[in-house]
């Protein structure tokens, strides 16, 4: 589900570890061909394409938990990952939300358009302390029609987007919730996984609202589901984060399980 899968770091301290996957976006999908990642905007560019790039481009430092765009806002070009990481969510009128995906150094958000005006279709906001350029739609387009290899790099983005969206459709709609948390806390641990005496520890901050949105629960549903899975020691909760204990099990639950 929560892509990409890594691999658990032995005996590297939790540092070390969001060190090591600092690049990696976490993307809600069970489609192995997502597991590569998004390609960057930027890797096919010179380094005179990417000054050019960069110079029409406004820098922005946003803080953790500050909001990069709103739903319903009004749209102009996207927005580049220089560092941190970006959270992509969808609002319901209820006011219920689903993470679409975390979109880390490298990736772009904004879309789906990319250069006309429009509305946001969803908000991102900094999960980490985070600096984005903005590139004007205006200026965008422009430069898409001077530089090839960056119009490639958009469209390859936004079909990357695009498969990621329609798995993530897939996954809400043929798994259970109880599924979903299995899958989630495997590929947590797959991708932030520190070995610990009592399992592997998922060494990243991960609220119980944020798996919430991720697997499309409410927050109460998941506290509760991961008490009982500590009371059957599947996991256990350390310092505020968790570690997993049976990931046999946790394989079980994700295969068969049922709400």
């Amino acid at each position: 589900m929560l892509l990409q899968a890594g691999n658990v770091v032995r005996g590297s301290s939790p540092s070390a570890t969001a060190a090591a996957t600092k690049s990696i976006s976490l993307l809600l999908t069970e489609n192995h061909q997502l597991i590569g990642g998004p390609p960057s905007l930027m890797d096919k560019l010179t380094i005179r394409e990417r000054n050019i790039v960069l110079k029409q481009g406004r820098r922005k430092v946003l803080s953790r938990g500050q909001t990069l765009f709103s739903q319903g806002a009004k749209h102009d070009g996207i927005f580049l990952i220089e560092s941190g990481r970006i959270r992509v969510f969808y609002s319901s009128p209820l006011g219920r939300e689903i993470t679409l995906a975390y979109w880390h150094a490298g990736n772009f958000v904004g879309g789906p358009e990319v250069f006309d005006s429009g509305i946001h279709q969803w908000s991102g906001v900094a999960s980490s302390n985070c600096s984005v350029v903005q590139l004007p739609g205006k200026e965008l387009r422009t430069l898409a029609t001077e530089i090839p290899n960056l119009a490639i790099g958009l469209i390859e983005g936004l079909a990357f987007k695009g498969k990621c969206y329609s798995a993530l459709a897939q996954m809400l709609g043929t798994r259970s919730i109880t599924q979903r948390l299995a899958h989630l806390l495997l590929h947590l641990m797959d991708l932030y996984g520190v070995e610990d005496p009592d399992g592997v520890v998922i060494a990243a901050a991960f609220t119980h609202a944020d798996l919430a949105h991720m697997v499309g629960a409410t927050r109460q549903w998941v506290t509760i589901s991961l008490k009982r899975m500590q009371q059957k020691r599947i996991v256990l909760t350390k310092r505020s984060q968790i570690v997993v204990c049976l990931p046999n099990v946790l394989e079980e639950m994700r295969g068969q399980a049922s709400d």
